[in-house]
């Protein structure tokens, strides 16, 4: 008899890369994530999970200096930031479509219109090559304001791969209860959390252990599968931010700031994790596996009061202003239809 279900709720190999971008080097650093997408396809991943603005840095000197001493930083990470439809995006689509493998990836995405504004993104991929998605992290956290605008619901959105419906938000955003259960009502079944290292949180910040809290709750509250990619920071990104304030390099260097791995729909960690590390983590995924945890807590279905909760997603795009232009007037010599 044949598997009717195995169209709808397919088994896949998923891989998370925890890597740190090569520092405002937009070349390089999509050098560095094709080669990457090349090595994990050729273990067999159908999915790859790159981590938040991995093309090409985070705005680490938003924690570390004042606004005034980051703006050259900021412009620097103008310079190399990347646009949608241009040369870097298209060889990331060249590299999944080669290897057959839907990629997530996050970038610094410049505005086409505004200049200096730059989005938190991530970019969804399909194995065919085609761009399915662009999701504008939706409000940058805490000191991250300095340097990237929000986004809007446009890109609440999951979409149909090969591996599964697949939903993704950036970072903080998994905190957000609204922003996952909208992507959870669209059936959402495989999730891509993506980080950065957060070496420069407060001290009593684990910021390894907060990730794995996010992916977990995450995939228990929805049972689906979580797949977690952080960045890693290198020693070029800890000489760059410790030129001139020598204190940065101990504040970088704190342990326990990246963890990457994949949380099954009852919550456990499958496999081994990565913590601080460079290196990719995968797993075997069964979509089927979401059924049967769905008979305690199915939060999008059964174990919800519809009649007296409701959520509201606006999805409208949002640009800085709408312009009506009057109608153009007609040519009295131009030939009327008959």
């Amino acid at each position: 008899m044949s598997d009717v279900s195995a169209p709808f709720l397919p088994k896949s190999r998923v891989a998370a890369v925890q890597a740190a971008p090569v520092f405002l080097d937009t070349a390089r650093t999509v050098d560095k994530a094709c080669a990457l997408i090349a090595e994990a396809a050729g273990n067999g991943a159908k999915l790859i999970a790159f981590p938040e603005v991995f093309v090409s840095a985070y705005p680490y000197w938003n924690w570390l200096m004042t606004p005034i001493e980051g703006a050259e930083w900021h412009e620097r990470l103008y310079r190399a930031s990347i646009r949608v439809d241009g040369p870097e995006v298209a060889a990331l689509c060249a590299a999944a479509r080669d290897h057959g493998c839907t990629v997530v990836i996050g970038i610094n995405e410049r505005d086409p219109v505004s200049v200096g504004t730059l989005y938190n993104s991530n970019l969804i991929i399909g194995a065919d090559g085609r761009l399915l998605g662009r999701h504008r992290k939706l409000v940058p956290t805490w000191a991250e304001k300095l340097t990237w605008a929000g986004g809007d619901g446009n890109s609440i959105r999951v979409y149909d791969t090969p591996v599964g419906p697949l939903g993704t938000l950036a970072c903080g955003e998994n905190t957000n209860t609204l922003a996952r259960f909208a992507l959870l009502s669209q059936g959402e079944l495989v999730h891509v959390a993506n980080y950065i290292a957060l070496p420069v949180a407060p001290a009593s910040y684990n910021m390894a252990e907060a990730i794995k809290i996010r992916a977990t709750a995450h995939s228990f509250e929805g049972k689906v599968f979580t797949i977690v990619a952080c960045s890693a920071v290198s020693d070029e990104m800890i000489a760059a931010m410790s030129t001139s304030r020598p204190q940065n390099r101990d504040l970088l260097s704190r342990p326990n700031s990246a963890w990457s791995g994949v949380i099954d729909p009852h919550g456990n960690l499958i496999g081994e994790a990565l913590i601080d590390v460079e290196g990719i983590v995968y797993a075997d995924i069964d979509l089927g596996d979401c059924i049967r945890p769905k008979l305690m807590h199915d939060i999008i279905g059964g174990y919800n009061r519809f009649d007296i909760f409701n959520l509201t997603v606006d999805r409208t795009p949002r640009a800085s202003a709408l312009f009506v232009d009057a109608p153009q007037p007609v040519d009295p010599d131009e030939e009327m239809p008959s």
